[in-house]
């Protein structure tokens, strides 16, 4: 997709975003009518950009009863005394990424991302300091449904061994100049290369 489709796709979420809140504001005057039409323009648009379906993304999205926000994505940045970082490989397009996933509701930014470490590599980690806040939106990132911010921690390992679960069939240690293929929806090189230098400084928390 070119800057300037992904520059629509951006502005599509917006306006369904704006809809949705509409929904959930104004479910029983006048104006609910609109945004679901707007809504379902918007899911139309969407269809446009990525040649899927509307049923697809009327399907996937569900019908919002609170305020749309964005999504949440916690990464672990682990490195050791040769500067390599720690990556998983995932089962599910075969490519490598950070410790990470999803924040589950009920957990605290830190607790989602110590217990996404356990589950996919089997290690017990400990938080050093929040590294960064990443929008997706400010990289290159292959086009999703969501809007995404990405908080992405330094921790180290405490103990523990390799446990591989369904999600992820390898964990290995990589220099920055000799990275495995990377899951491009997940992780960027640039992204990589970002936080290891901040890993190295003591700069404050950068924010895109």
């Amino acid at each position: 997709m070119n800057e300037i489709n992904d520059q629509l796709l951006n502005a599509v979420k917006q306006i369904k975003a704006l809809a949705e809140a509409g929904l959930v504001y104004n479910s029983q005057n006048y104006d609910a009518e609109r945004y679901e039409e707007m809504r379902t323009v918007s899911l139309e648009m969407m269809s446009i950009l990525s040649n899927l379906s509307v049923k697809q993304f009327t399907d996937f999205y569900l019908p919002e009863i609170d305020y749309p926000t964005a999504k949440v994505d916690v990464r672990a940045l682990i490195t050791n005394d040769h500067n390599q970082v720690l990556l998983v490989k995932e089962t599910l397009d075969d490519k490598w990424t950070l410790p990470g996933g999803w924040a589950d509701v009920g957990l605290s930014p830190s607790e989602n991302v110590l217990k996404e470490v356990k589950e996919e590599t089997g290690f017990d980690a400990e938080i050093i300091r929040l590294l960064a806040i990443l929008d997706k939106r400010c990289y290159p990132h292959p086009p999703q449904p969501h809007y995404v911010y990405k908080l992405c921690f330094l921790c180290k390992i405490k103990d523990g061994d390799f446990d591989p679960n369904f999600d992820i069939s390898a964990v290995g240690w990589f220099s920055l100049d000799k990275l495995p293929t990377l899951s491009p929806d997940r992780i960027l090189e640039e992204q990589l290369h970002k936080l290891v230098s901040l890993a190295n400084t003591n700069e404050g928390i950068h924010v895109d």
